[in-house]
């Protein structure tokens, strides 16, 4: 009786040294020959394989002046504990023929790890292709429901009409968002004192609304466009705290949980405009001519490229192994790649003890930016 494939459960590998010539048979007939009667009849080799506990023993052998040197590979269906007996049993043969031997166990397999392996990335295969599909017809319909009920809460407010939640001017508290799309995620999601302003002029309605608030918030897109109507809302209107999307994020874009994380994190009027200064540095620092080649190749490409402070590349790679692999390049001074700078990025350019260059394609929340660490945005290298 063989073996079946399916039935496999570990595989033993073995490297075998013989000090002389010798063939695969004499290597088998070792095999065999030294391990009966050690143990029970049960353990015998040849009763093994008749039974098709162990498969067939395969040895790949070749000969060097002397020398044989071989690997021997042993199928196996037994449980753990037996099968690390017959890799122990196999080790303990020290002569083949006339010769002296060594035999050193390298691994054991255990094949239904390797399987299950293999069904866990397959169901996250079907799982990601699942999640592409369709919504169901009553789901989307559900969806348009609700969405049909949301805007049915937005009013008109001042002569201007400007978009807003039905508690705009009953709240303490007010929302100073950008447009329709933001008032209506805001909705979405529970909060019902909010209004747009719909273009960088602030209309005179708004400015006189927050005036008789005790608090506004300015919660605006994460971009150069929100920091327009962020300078405009300023010069006429009583802002008490600013709040931000996430760099290159908008409003109508975020969830639940995105829009109560920013709004937890908004800042003073000082600090925002702070902010802004320091993210217009950052997007406008001038680049080494050197590095404009790289920026080049990396764009488009989800590529990284990890530089030494002579422009020399120390290593190429996707985006997505560069969190893994930047700790192992310690003289690295730019890293230029088409991702976005996140603060885990940061964090590892950090613990280097001189300067290092973050060049990515955008700028992520970045909540710590240590001295020794630059950042720059490329979008403004490529699209101007």
């Amino acid at each position: 009786m063989s073996i079946g494939t399916t039935s496999v459960k570990y595989v033993i590998e073995a490297r075998i040294e013989v000090d002389g010539l010798v063939d695969r048979n004499d290597i088998i007939g070792a095999i065999f020959g030294q391990t009966e009667g050690l143990f029970s009849s049960e353990l015998d080799f040849r009763e093994l394989q008749k039974t098709g506990r162990i498969g067939r023993i395969e040895i790949a052998s070749t000969s060097q002046g002397n020398k044989t040197t071989g690997k021997i590979t042993i199928p196996t269906n037994l449980d753990k504990f037996t099968t690390a007996l017959i890799a122990a049993m196999v080790e303990s043969i020290d002569r083949v023929g006339p010769y002296h031997a060594r035999v050193t166990i390298e691994k054991i397999e255990d094949t239904r790890a390797e399987k299950k392996r293999k069904i866990i990335e397959r169901a996250r295969a079907i799982l990601c292709e699942w999640e592409k599909q369709k919504i169901p017809e009553e789901d989307e319909v559900l969806k348009e429901l609700e969405e049909a009920l949301v805007k049915s809460k937005v009013i008109e407010f001042g002569p201007d009409r400007l978009p807003a939640g039905p508690d705009v001017e009953s709240s303490s508290e007010l929302i100073i968002v950008e447009g329709r799309a933001d008032v209506i995620n805001l909705l979405r999601h529970g909060y019902k004192n909010v209004i747009a302003v719909e273009g960088v002029k602030v209309p005179k309605s708004v400015s006189e609304l927050t005036r008789r608030k005790k608090t506004v918030i300015a919660f605006l897109d994460g971009d150069r466009g929100g920091d327009l109507i962020l300078r405009e809302l300023l010069q006429n209107s009583k802002i008490d705290l600013v709040a931000r999307a996430p760099y290159g994020r908008e409003v109508e874009e975020l969830t639940a949980k995105e829009i109560s994380d920013a709004l937890q994190r908004a800042v003073t009027v000082d600090e925002a405009i702070k902010n802004i200064r320091h993210g217009i540095a950052e997007r406008h620092a001038q680049l080494p001519e050197e590095l404009m080649q790289f920026v080049k190749e990396v764009n488009g490409n989800l590529m990284a490229i990890i530089l030494d402070e002579s422009f020399q590349t120390l290593a190429k790679m996707p985006v997505s192994e560069l969190a893994q692999k930047m700790p192992e390049y310690r003289n690295m001074k730019y890293v230029v790649f088409d991702g976005v700078v996140t603060q885990r990025l940061v964090d590892i350019a950090a613990t280097l003890d001189h300067e290092v260059h973050l060049i990515g394609m955008r700028i992520g929340d970045i909540s710590k930016r240590p001295p020794n660490v630059h950042i720059v945005s490329v979008d403004h290298f490529v699209n101007g």
